[in-house]
């Protein structure tokens, strides 16, 4: 299914800071959670369990410590007159749905066109990759990439496509494992000009 991540404007940096439980607290959380799923948390194939758990929670939600905004800050004014789009395909998308907290996965898709200045096009996939390191909706880790980049580099016109696998569908619920969500956010000549957006659309794979 495809559709707008139309979401109003919010903090593209960082999320607002929350205390966060100790190390020790957290990995209780997890023993309690082995004890509700029905197993026993002391048994000898999970005692080690909680720490590993945490230390992938680590990993995993390591975007609330980032700020994506500084990623995108050094940009390169000696671009010799380049002036069509800048784009990166196959972005890997690894996050987690903030309602069930299970993995979705897939490929992001991220293109601006230029003004002055480009940036870095390592810098672009760092900031898909902060986004999806945090609890997240498709739509709005869509939205979120598009204004980052947008009110940073101040391009013509900015592209996202994110196309991703939500294992809170296909391994619970309703378990279609073969259904992938599609999202897009446009903004600038990207909006505005269907041939330039048509064209990002075909780069994709989906024109």
């Amino acid at each position: 299914m495809a559709m707008d991540a139309i979401t109003p404007k919010n903090e593209i940096a960082r999320a607002e800071p929350v205390k966060r439980p100790s190390k020790e607290e957290a990995e209780e959380a997890v023993r309690t959670l082995i004890a509700w799923a029905g197993d026993d948390p002391a048994r000898e194939g999970l005692i080690d369990t909680p720490k590993r758990v945490v230390n992938a929670y680590k990993e995993w939600f390591s975007g609330y410590t980032e700020d994506p905004v500084k990623y995108l800050s050094r940009t390169f004014e000696d671009v010799q007159g380049y002036d069509d789009i800048v784009m990166l395909r196959d972005i890997d998308v690894e996050s987690h749905c903030e309602h069930h907290m299970a993995p979705f996965l897939g490929k992001a898709y991220v293109a601006y066109m230029p003004t002055e200045a480009v940036v870095g096009i390592s810098k672009l996939a760092r900031v898909v990759e902060i986004f999806s390191k945090r609890l997240q909706t498709q739509e709005t880790m869509t939205s979120q990439i598009c204004d980052a980049i947008t009110e940073s580099l101040a391009p013509m016109g900015t592209a996202v496509l994110i196309d991703a696998v939500h294992e809170c569908m296909s391994t619970r619920g309703v378990h279609h494992k073969d259904v992938s969500t599609i999202t897009t956010q446009f903004t600038g000549v990207f909006k505005s000009d269907a041939d330039l957006r048509n064209r990002f659309l075909r780069m994709t794979g989906r024109g």
